[in-house]
């Protein structure tokens, strides 16, 4: 075999490894259907509800609204005067769309230095610790998504000070992950999977 051969082939090899399934599952509007697609999924959502007590209704309805359950999911680029590119629209990343202050204080307190936006487990540990924090510091209930996604939208102070009041956008985005929340209940009840 030539040196170059190996070489490409070496290559493709170390990009193979490297590289991530980032894509969404097909049919987001079924819960059924996306945990059959991608069963690590369930298994993730259903260790953080154990630990946390976040039902996974509630973790699949937050990620759909986050990232649509792509896992290298970032926001928009921002630019000045339609053309200058000026950065990103924040440090959102991942399935969770957890900011980088946010994932350093899960990390340094909970998730250990080697966790990942971009991998499901460690989302879903991320947002199940999230959840439960608000929920022991301002009373919303666990299975509460609408409430819940509220929260973790504009922070545990901005929910208390009731900032998402002033976004009439962000309340109509709420409503819909707490509808989804419970389309998403529904459904894997139906196919025994909750």
């Amino acid at each position: 075999m030539s040196r170059l051969l190996r070489a490409v082939a070496l290559l493709i090899l170390v990009a193979a490894c490297g590289s991530g399934n980032f894509s969404a599952p097909r049919n987001l509007d079924n819960a059924c259907s996306i945990v059959d697609q991608r069963p690590k999924y369930l298994t993730a959502m259903r260790k953080a509800e154990r630990k946390w007590g976040i039902p996974v209704y509630v973790q699949m309805a937050t990620i759909h609204q986050e990232s649509k359950f792509i896992g290298n999911a970032r926001t928009p680029y921002q630019f000045a005067l339609g053309v200058i590119p000026m950065g990103r629209q924040s440090s959102a990343y991942g399935y969770s769309q957890a900011l980088d202050a946010t994932w350093d204080e899960y990390r340094d307190t909970e998730g250990g230095r080697g966790a990942k936006r971009d991998r499901i487990d460690d989302a879903t540990d991320f947002m199940g610790w999230y959840m439960n924090e608000t929920t022991r510091r301002l009373g919303i209930s666990k299975g509460d998504a609408r409430n819940q996604y509220l929260a973790y939208h504009e922070g545990r102070t901005g929910f208390a000070r009731g900032s998402y009041n002033a976004k009439p956008w962000l309340l109509r985005v709420a409503a819909q992950v707490g509808e989804r929340a419970q389309m998403y209940r529904v459904q894997l009840v139906s196919c025994g999977k909750i």
